[in-house]
């Protein structure tokens, strides 16, 4: 049973410190109530919990069960409900959007490191090194005062971050791109618009009191983030600097109460107000990207994303990093090859990973997790295309190897026996050194559900078009792989080099020369200069 403190409370505040959960709490008012949720009557402890031994009235009381319905009175909110098309909606997709999904879903797993100064850092080199983005954690959502988490606080810190936080960071991030100045204005969500986001609105296993309490510990998590950012310039965009801000700023929460016949008042919901920190006047400024001295970066955020991340969040933590990483990658372009060690790191941090590579039962244990997280990708509609030169049938998940199976009775039964006769079966186990082949191999793309897919679409040919309006004629004519290895070689520059001239990897100069993908136009022109190509 959670307790209440009533209005008879002469507010003096020895019960706050002695509460273990920090249930007791003091709002806008300056009067004193206890957050349902987080009172569990102090069961490990004597039968007065530390409040009530405190108080010289022996308050607070304990709070009866509510009787009837939950009634919240209608609140006018200042900003739009998301999804308004059911299926889709825009979303601020900067690398410092990406980088902070990526710290929130990870949580203690992600390589977080100590400055000279013991406190938590993490930073994103970005542009081969030319920029960089620093993140830190601070617990304090409510102090401007930011003072971020020192290594003695970081374990329990980085063990608190919830995974289902990262899908309050999208909402945030989708809620702000209806906002002209985002950095300046406010918007507001409240509890129900959440839960409706999350699907937390059918899980009947759960009370109001857990609900709310949930929603709060949520919100609060991506506010909890700082970033310090040091851009290199970019086209006619100068090179500029943004000081230590907080992602997401809590502006404040307003809790709405509803009194019983008997007087006590019970938390029946709760409205959050929040500001975007100063990186989206850099990376989501419509008139400073007109002025070409801004950036205005969106993507897409499909629907049922962030209902799949609350439904399998707890059996597939890796499917979900995977599936929150591949939504800021693919707006780079669908067709994105991957490579296995990349999909892991992103999965399940490259530590482990690391260390799997050298013990052989954790090898093989990652190997069974990562092909089951492939598949719950698949059922959800995101399909790997495996690549038949680096990731073969022999090595693929056996999930995959059955798909190939024809649903038809008699067009199955000719393929199990063409399948018999053959030297290998589709169910054969995998062959000796799978892992050593699959740090090799690459996923060529991965197809999308419809709903994503189609606005990342229409985002394509959208770019294509502002591209030749822009080089209306100028036209390229194909250069193909072969061409590429034959004028390298006759100049005597390694891949390596290219790549350093190209300002790109090694990895997508052999790419290139394999003919695995054809270079985008401004590349192409790039190596026919270099390479001193004529066509």
């Amino acid at each position: 049973m959670a307790y209440t403190i009533p209005p008879s409370c002469v507010h003096c505040g020895d019960c706050l410190p002695k509460c273990p959960t920090s249930a007791i709490q003091i709002d806008t008012n300056d009067e004193y109530w206890v957050e349902p949720g987080l009172c569990h009557n102090c069961e490990n402890l004597d039968s007065n919990p530390p409040c009530v031994k405190s108080c010289p009235d022996n308050l607070p009381l304990p709070l009866p069960s509510k009787k009837g319905r939950y009634k919240a009175e209608p609140r006018l909110l200042n900003t739009h409900h998301l999804f308004a098309n059911g299926h889709n909606n825009p979303i601020a997709s900067c690398m410092v959007i990406w980088e902070a999904c990526n710290l929130l879903a990870k949580g203690s797993i992600f390589p977080w490191q100590n400055d000279s100064h013991q406190q938590l850092y993490f930073e994103r080199p970005v542009k081969q090194g030319k920029g960089k983005i620093e993140f830190r954690l601070n617990d304090d959502v409510n102090n401007d005062c930011f003072t971020p988490v020192d290594s003695e606080d970081a374990d329990s810190t980085l063990k608190a971050m919830d995974i289902r936080a990262a899908a309050i960071h999208l909402i945030f991030a989708a809620l702000v791109t209806s906002l002209e100045k985002p950095w300046s204005e406010e918007f507001a969500i409240n509890h129900e618009q959440i839960e409706t986001y999350l699907g937390l609105d059918k899980r009947k296993d759960l009370s109001k009191a857990a609900k709310l309490t949930l929603i709060k510990t949520l919100v609060q998590q991506p506010c909890k983030l700082l970033a310090t950012i040091d851009w290199f310039p970019q086209g006619k965009i100068a090179s500029f600097s943004v000081p230590e801000d907080r992602i997401w700023h809590l502006v404040g929460i307003e809790n709405h109460f509803q009194e019983d016949a008997d007087g006590y008042k019970h938390l029946v919901g709760m409205t959050f107000r929040v500001r975007a920190g100063l990186w989206a006047k850099y990376f989501l400024n419509k008139q400073g990207y007109k002025k070409c001295v801004a950036y205005y970066q969106y993507g897409t955020l499909p629907k049922f994303l962030l209902t799949t991340v609350m439904s399998i969040w707890h059996q597939h933590e890796g499917t979900v990093r995977m599936m929150l990483w591949l939504l800021f990658k693919t707006k780079m372009g669908k067709q994105q090859q991957i490579t296995v060690p990349r999909l892991m790191y992103v999965a399940y941090g490259e530590a482990q990973v690391k260390q799997a590579c050298l013990e052989r039962e954790k090898r093989k244990r990652m190997l069974r997790r990562f092909e089951s997280d492939l598949e719950v990708l698949h059922h959800y509609q995101i399909k790997p295309i495996f690549d038949p030169v680096t990731y073969p049938t022999k090595i693929q998940p056996l999930w995959a190897r059955l798909a190939s199976i024809p649903d038809d009775a008699e067009e199955a039964m000719e393929f199990w026996i063409n399948d018999g006769s053959n030297e290998t079966s589709i169910t054969d186990s995998a062959p000796r050194g799978k892992w050593n082949l699959l740090m090799k191999a690459r996923i060529l793309y991965f197809e999308l559900p419809t709903q994503w897919d189609k606005q990342l679409s229409h985002w394509e040919s959208k770019k294509q078009r502002k591209a030749n309006r822009q080089h209306p004629t100028k036209t390229l004519s194909s250069l193909s792989g072969g061409q590429v290895s034959s004028a390298r070689k006759n100049r005597g520059i390694s891949q390596r080099k290219l790549a350093q001239l190209l300002g790109k990897s090694q990895s997508w100069i052999r790419d290139i020369e394999n003919s695995r993908f054809a270079a985008k136009p401004v590349d192409r022109i790039k190596l026919q200069k270099i390479l001193e190509i004529e066509i």
